[in-house]
């Protein structure tokens, strides 16, 4: 397996790390709070490790599970350090209100994202649609979740894909980077149900394939 570096130290933070080091991969959980980053380090176990945040990281798939508030700050303090990563943009530039997003009306998340990152780090959008305790289950009576990818790069996604099924989900390539904007909606849909009709995050949006 490999190395993956988790750049954060939330529940979404654990819920990948979770699964990756399950999976058979090392992680790595790089955080501002150093305590946070050695408590979930400890939480995933599995010779989870802690880096230096804003140092280089040790894997080449690096997770951006940081807000999308604090995504664009995090990427100008690790600069060219990420020079030649995959960056797995799980980020939701929504308001805290779900009235808007944060983003410019003519940009999306991932696209402000692949501006700030190094010119030749590769960058994919996932893992943005599900909630992380649904996430941190990684499947559902048998049924894997789906996790949505977007991306400019084919051998990046298909490395991204082979991660997402590493850990026992089905990866969904919807295209191109700029179908980003539509999983940040999808994200902004998700958030509407769980308001209004669901009231409850124990859901997962997905694809039914009949037959």
């Amino acid at each position: 397996m490999s190395t993956i570096s988790i750049i954060g130290s939330g529940g979404m933070a654990a819920a990948i790390g979770g699964l990756a080091a399950r999976a058979g991969h090392l992680v790595e959980v790089m955080s501002r709070d150093v305590d946070k980053a050695r408590a979930l380090a400890g939480q995933i176990g599995a010779g989870a490790t802690t880096g230096t945040f804003g140092a280089t990281p040790a894997g080449n798939i690096v997770i951006l599970a940081v807000p999308y508030s604090a995504v664009l700050g995090v990427l100008k303090q690790y600069g060219e350090k990420l020079a030649g990563k995959l960056l797995i943009d799980i980020t939701n530039p929504i308001k805290t209100d779900f009235s808007s997003f944060l983003t410019p009306e003519d940009s999306f998340g991932a696209r402000e994202i692949a501006r700030a990152a190094p010119a030749d780090a590769d960058i994919v959008k996932a893992f943005n649609t599900q909630f992380s305790h649904v996430l941190a289950v990684g499947s559902v009576k048998g049924h894997r979740l789906d996790v949505f990818i977007a991306g400019d790069n084919a051998q990046a996604k298909a490395h991204v894909s082979a991660f997402i099924e590493s850990l026992g989900l089905r990866p969904m390539d919807t295209g191109p980077l700029f179908m980003a904007r539509t999983l940040e909606h999808a994200c902004m849909l998700c958030l509407g149900l769980m308001t209004h009709s669901v009231r409850h995050t124990n859901f997962s949006i997905g694809v039914s394939l009949p037959g």
